[in-house]
């Protein structure tokens, strides 16, 4: 897909679609709680259609009616085994958080996912799970799915998990639900908490103690109403466009800014942006906000820390940002950025060069010089919905011509981006 300069700035407003984490959480809880769960703004992407696709597979009734989703749960022990394998597709957080919920239940399950996902690590879901008392096995012995899952009887345990990961502490929570005992996660820094917000909306015991997670077990939940918010992570690429390009003011309505996600925001007026916050609210537990962009001036900054697993996602369209902001960029403390869909890292320091950005890789992130003119490249995608996506952005504000490849990834998480982007730019 070829993508050109944008001399006239991108205006008008755009609705991002629904939470993608959120949109996962919303139909695994609501497949395990007793009666209907109504899911409005769910996200219709290819990963979160893997979760739904799952739970059918286990027996659970699911309306899928557009951005409308309906989910007859089964009750707490009421997924059956399912015909054969269970495939994930690209999708990490079906399979890291299945694999909590599964290893407390009655049967054997085999998950399993595309290319990318057989090479991406479960080790670090398959160490707190087997502490627990689980029989989860890396069917080739790598570390990586297919994972082999046999239903045990667990134990809650007090976790310190090396990484300040939402996926790991999920799937440790998910199955703390069927655990004996209470189940404790602590993170080094505190990582998204949809998991923990959604869980007290369903019914469940769980707190919050600093970066800990505690969770009792359930004996029932209960379905509930659920409004997704627009996806952060989405609108981040619209929030990049708008600053990049000369001209550019975008109003992108419903946006999620839960704390532990809005990282970008902060880091964005750490650099200088125009970004005003419109119309917040408290949502269904998650506060939303509309946000007004306007094209900034920007300088560079450093990033890394506790902000990281706030902006984890966002990572490669800051980097994008920071080769037009004066002065350097460093990003540090963000190797997960290696065990992504692809290894952003590597990716992004290769196409940003392409471009003609300064960028130095390093072992947890990137080095930036900003002020560098940018100008068309071939870009490899990796089929990288996030990459794919970048580079698009990246393009509007550099000379000549970018050709994406595989640049149709982005039907994992925003099926209509390009749709959307070529209107905004047209306006």
């Amino acid at each position: 897909m070829i993508f050109s300069t944008q001399n006239h700035g991108l205006r008008g407003e755009v609705t991002v679609p629904g939470d993608k984490s959120i949109s996962h959480r919303s139909v695994m809880f609501g497949a395990i709680a007793k009666g209907l769960t109504e899911i409005d703004g769910f996200l219709q992407g290819a990963d979160c259609l893997s979760t739904i696709s799952c739970f059918e597979r286990m027996g659970v009734s699911i309306e899928n009616r557009g951005e409308r989703v309906l989910v007859f749960g089964n009750g707490m022990h009421g997924l059956k085994e399912p015909d054969g394998v269970l495939d994930c597709g690209n999708s990490g957080t079906t399979t890291r958080l299945l694999s909590g919920l599964l290893s407390a239940q009655p049967f054997c399950v085999t998950l399993t996912g595309d290319e990318s996902i057989r090479k991406r690590p479960m080790k670090r879901i398959i160490t707190p799970l087997s502490q627990m008392g689980a029989s989860i096995k890396s069917v080739n012995n790598n570390g990586c799915a297919p994972l082999f899952i046999e239903g045990q009887r667990l134990h809650g345990i007090s976790y310190q998990s090396p990484v300040a990961s939402a996926q790991v502490k999920s799937a440790v929570l998910l199955a703390g639900l069927y655990a004996e005992g209470e189940t404790r996660v602590t993170e080094p820094y505190l990582s998204r908490n949809h998991s923990e917000l959604m869980l007290a909306h369903f019914g469940a015991d769980v707190r919050t103690e600093g970066t800990t997670a505690v969770l009792r077990p359930a004996r029932e939940l209960l379905g509930q109403k659920i409004s997704v918010p627009g996806d952060i992570s989405s609108a981040a690429f619209f929030i990049a466009a708008a600053l990049m390009v000369p001209g550019s003011e975008l109003l992108i309505r419903n946006v999620g800014i839960n704390p532990t996600r809005d990282g970008i925001l902060t880091v964005c007026r750490s650099m200088g942006a125009d970004i005003e916050i419109l119309n917040p609210s408290a949502g269904s537990g998650e506060p939303v906000a509309d946000l007004l962009v306007r094209h900034s001036s920007l300088h560079g900054t450093e990033i890394g820390g506790a902000v990281i697993p706030t902006l984890i996602d966002e990572l490669p369209v800051i980097a994008a940002m920071a080769c037009l902001a004066d002065g350097k960029t460093v990003i540090r403390d963000a190797a997960e950025l290696k065990v992504k869909e692809s290894n952003r890292i590597a990716v992004m320091t290769e196409g940003l060069s392409a471009m003609g950005a300064r960028v130095e890789e390093t072992a947890d992130g990137m080095i930036i010089h900003g002020g560098s003119p940018l100008h068309g490249a071939v870009i490899d995608s990796r089929k990288d919905h996030r990459i794919a996506m970048t580079f698009a952005v990246t393009a509007l504000a550099a000379s000549g011509q970018t050709e994406i490849l595989d640049a149709d990834c982005v039907s994992i998480s925003y099926p209509g981006f390009y749709g959307d982007l070529k209107r905004l730019c047209c306006r």
